[in-house]
């Protein structure tokens, strides 16, 4: 099979050759809320830190690029929508060089998100902001189950839409866990969410993103894929690299390890890959071109 750990996306923290001063400040946009700042070579460093505390979408553009345009005045006007639950940081390319290397920018506008100060790729080219909406609810789940639920203040004398309902008990019970690093009670109370309501999809993907974490903690990365390589037809190997991939905001190269692998096998161990594959595809998010490709090739394994 092929090297799915080699060349990955640029994601994880970012190096110090990839950021400046960290004492530098991010400055708000102009005529723009506080929840919308701009970003610079200089002040990157800083934004990365206050990704340990906010979600942040980072909007990467360009002067000369007209579908930027259309995209930025979207990307501001839901963070006013969403009352501060999120960062959007503006980053001009071209003023800003440094930045886009870092994050691999082949072009714009593309957006990405930072949680815990890492990198997740969003979405490259303009929507409009009834497709953006599920894919900021997603980075939103995603942060909440990292423990990242801070807000930032919104300026101006529209303070928008209400601020959300309090978190349930039991889910306020697991980000507590969370915040203490107790990942196992963090899932348990997750699973006393869904035993409460099965129908419950915030507490089933904060679930599954729970039990990956679970999964990766303290795991030697190279010797994961090692391992897996060295027989790729070893389903725990295999789940376990698949795991790492995900965990690294891989999953496409999880999805084309585990893809093969599925084909060939039969009973409980295809049923332990399907069910793997469907916990990714929720914690990815079905706005991943990814997901798609792969709900229809997994479709296609068990079929065939």
């Amino acid at each position: 099979m092929p090297d799915s750990h080699a060349p990955r996306p640029a994601v994880g923290r970012f190096a110090d050759s990839q950021v400046l001063d960290l004492a530098a400040t991010p400055k708000p946009a102009a005529d723009a809320p506080i929840a919308v700042i701009a970003v610079t070579d200089e002040s990157f460093p800083q934004l990365v830190e206050q990704s340990t505390r906010v979600p942040v979408i980072v909007d990467l553009w360009a002067s000369w690029c007209e579908p930027c345009k259309a995209l930025t005045p979207a990307l501001e006007q839901l963070a006013r929508e969403y009352g501060g639950r999120f960062l959007l940081a503006t980053i001009d390319i071209d003023a800003a060089p440094k930045v886009a290397q870092a994050f691999g920018v082949q072009s714009v506008p593309t957006v990405v998100a930072l949680i815990a100060g890492k990198a997740v790729p969003l979405f490259a080219g303009a929507q409009q902001a009834d497709r953006i909406r599920p894919i900021v609810d997603e980075v939103l789940t995603v942060a909440a189950s990292q423990g990242v639920t801070g807000t930032v203040a919104i300026g101006g004398d529209d303070a928008g839409p209400p601020p959300p309902a309090p978190l349930p008990p039991v889910h306020r019970k697991a980000m507590d866990a969370i915040d203490a690093g107790n990942l196992q009670a963090a899932a348990d109370a997750y699973r006393e969410a869904l035993a409460e309501n099965p129908g419950d999809a915030e507490a089933k993907t904060a679930l599954a993103s729970v039990d990956l974490m679970i999964r990766v903690e303290g795991k030697d990365q190279d010797a994961v894929f090692a391992a897996a390589d060295a027989d790729p037809t070893d389903v725990d190997k295999a789940l376990a690299a698949a795991d790492v991939e995900v965990a690294s905001a891989a999953p496409g190269a999880a999805f084309d390890r585990l893809m093969p692998l599925i084909r060939a096998q039969r009973g409980p161990a295809r049923e332990r890959i399907r069910a793997r594959l469907v916990e990714y595809f929720d914690i990815v998010g079905a706005h991943d071109p990814q997901v798609a490709v792969a709900r229809r090739a997994l479709a296609t394994a068990l079929f065939s």
